[in-house]
C-alpha cells in the first residue's frame, strides 16, 4: 500500500520533514516516489508547503495519509 507520510531530514535535535508518496514497507528515510512539499516545526512561524492538489490526487489513487500528514494538509487547504 502507498502512503503519505514525513521524512526526516535535518541533524540532530534540528528536525524538519519532508513530505512524501512512500510504498509502506519502505524505512522512514529510505526510498520514496514523490516529494509533495515540506514542513519546519521548529522555525517560528513554523514552515509548511504541500502541494494539496497533488496530494489530493495521490489520494484518489488508494494513497493513505498518515494522521500527522491528514492534519497538515488540513492546515495547507486553510
Amino acid at each position: 500500500m502507498v502512503r503519505i507520510r514525513l521524512r526526516r531530514t535535518g541533524s540532530k535535535k534540528n528536525a524538519s520533514y519532508r513530505i512524501v508518496v512512500a510504498d509502506e514497507r519502505s524505512p522512514r528515510d529510505g526510498r520514496f516516489i514523490e516529494e509533495l512539499g515540506y514542513y519546519n516545526p521548529l522555525s517560528n512561524p513554523v514552515e509548511l508547503k504541500v502541494d494539496v492538489e497533488r496530494a489530493n490526487d495521490w489520494i484518489k489513487k488508494g494513497a493513505q495519509p498518515t494522521e500527522t500528514v491528514k492534519s497538515l494538509l488540513k492546515k495547507a487547504a486553510d
